[in-house]
Order: C-alpha cells, then sequence, then structure tokens
C-alpha cells in the first residue's frame, strides 16, 4: 500500500521581520511543525520587512508571530515556537506518528 502525502487541512501564517537569528530559528520551527503533524498543517511566511501592509492588516505588532486567522478573533503565538508539542496543543493539533 502506497502512503500519500497529507494535504493540508489548515492554513497558519507565520510572521517574521527580515534575516534574523530570531526570524530564521522561527522558520526552521515551521519546518518542524508541519514535519510532526506530516504535512496537514501548511504555514505561509509573511515577512513583514518585505510586506508591511499584511502585517498591518492583521495587526501584528511583533515577531515572530504565528496565527490562525480562520478564527475570530485570530489565535497567536508570539516568540520562541521552539516546544514544538505545545505549539500544536496551543493550536489545538496532534503530533503524527
Amino acid at each position: 500500500m502506497t502512503q500519500h502525502p497529507a494535504v493540508p487541512t489548515s492554513f497558519l501564517m507565520l510572521y517574521v521581520a527580515g534575516r534574523t537569528p530570531n526570524a530564521q530559528r522561527a522558520l526552521e520551527n515551521r519546518q518542524r511543525l508541519i514535519d510532526a503533524t506530516g504535512g496537514e498543517i501548511a504555514i505561509e511566511i509573511v515577512d513583514v520587512s518585505i510586506q508591511p501592509d499584511k502585517a498591518e492588516a492583521a495587526g501584528i505588532l511583533a515577531t515572530p508571530t504565528l496565527s490562525d486567522e480562520s478564527c475570530h478573533p485570530a489565535r497567536r503565538l508570539i516568540g520562541d515556537l521552539g516546544d514544538i508539542d505545545q505549539v500544536l496543543d496551543y493550536f489545538g493539533y496532534r503530533k503524527k506518528g
């Protein structure tokens, strides 16, 4: 039986600012989050230094910020995303495998 990669069922936004060490860590943790869910989430990257209008429209005041904008009000986690289990729990996802 061939196992097909998961199609993302949820989409989050990751707001970062440029190529700072904090932004780089957030980008690494983004991939860890996607991998931990078996690809069931997609996380779009918004660099606020390039797209400040998107950050302003979303009300982003600090980076890195991971945001689920599918709910109202948006559910947001600001800062270190290194504790993958805690981040997944906060957004209501389960780790695969």
